[in-house]
């Protein structure tokens, strides 16, 4: 009797497609450098001291140097008021140099995500989180796509994978990844199934996807016996489960999925740093009409 190994997916590499990103950003921008005559900046908005925001606040200022981009830190205490985080927003996109601006969530209890939504100018809106980009996005129309769910789009594009005809189901529906993954796959002609915490039957649901893209913030939610055979797998999720022993972990759980699926992204190195190069992408859009 011959011995048959498991099949394995294709690994969806995210570090190696973000540096390919990242050469043709660089170039782009150097590009547009050279037209403008100075290094368009990319703003991070810190209120308060959350370790987390100021590490991800730094990495975004090392990603805007290496694609050409300048970078600025404005810091607020976490005391501050929402007619001060107003201000510096609005101050922000007065400045024709500031090609996009980032708001680090979460705020501070006291202060709301509405008072950046209606105050952040869409066109500086190069996380894709303002009613006007929200609203293009789901009529169809051109705008600034939040990074995460763009990225993924991004990953099934450079691979080659088949979006259109296909069934997809994204689980999760938040508004920065899971509603508009779903919208951006649909604009792709994907049949699309959203599922989420009231869901009944999920694996039911699931076996039946040719595209699964999870983003719940549930580590190992989704295991290989849940899963169609052949199936892609985009995992969003970012998780920290006691029982990783401080090591990042998906929704997906990767050991058993990897000899369903026929590709799938790892976490960490999947979408991840293809989600940098997105606000890349976006930070560049937003430059180009500092021109106009």
């Amino acid at each position: 009797m011959e011995l048959r190994t498991p099949p394995t997916a294709t690994i969806l590499d995210g570090r190696a497609l973000a540096k390919q990103l990242a050469a043709e950003l660089r170039a782009e921008c150097a590009e547009l450098v050279a037209r403008l005559g100075f290094a368009p900046i990319v703003a991070v908005v810190l209120v308060g001291d959350d370790p987390a925001s100021r590490a991800y606040s730094a990495n975004i200022a090392r990603t805007c140097a290496r694609i050409g981009f300048g970078s600025r830190a404005v810091e607020l205490p976490g005391t501050a008021s929402e007619e001060e985080l107003r201000a510096a927003l609005v101050a922000l996109n007065g400045e024709r140099e500031i090609c996009g601006v980032i708001v680090q969530m979460p705020l501070p209890p006291h202060l709301s995500p509405v008072v950046v939504e209606q105050t952040l100018a869409p066109g500086k809106d190069i996380d894709g989180i303002t009613p006007a980009n929200a609203g293009r996005l789901a009529l169809g129309l051109p705008s600034f796509v939040p990074n995460t769910p763009a990225g993924g789009m991004e990953m099934l594009r450079r691979h080659g994978i088949p979006v259109a005809g296909r069934r997809a189901v994204v689980v999760g529906r938040s508004n920065v990844v899971g509603k508009p993954m779903a919208l951006l796959l649909l604009r792709e002609h994907a049949t699309v199934t959203v599922c989420h915490s009231r869901t009944v039957d999920l694996p039911a649901i699931l076996r039946e996807a040719d595209i699964v893209a999870s983003a719940t913030g549930r580590a190992h939610l989704i295991d290989g016996g849940m899963l169609r055979p052949g199936v892609t797998v985009i995992d969003f999720g970012i998780n920290f489960p006691d029982w990783s022993g401080g090591k990042m972990v998906g929704d997906v759980d990767f050991q058993s999925a990897i000899t369903v699926a026929g590709a799938i992204t790892p976490v960490p190195g999947g979408t991840g740093p293809v989600t940098n190069m997105m606000l890349m992408r976006n930070a560049l859009a937003a430059a180009r009409a500092l021109g106009g």
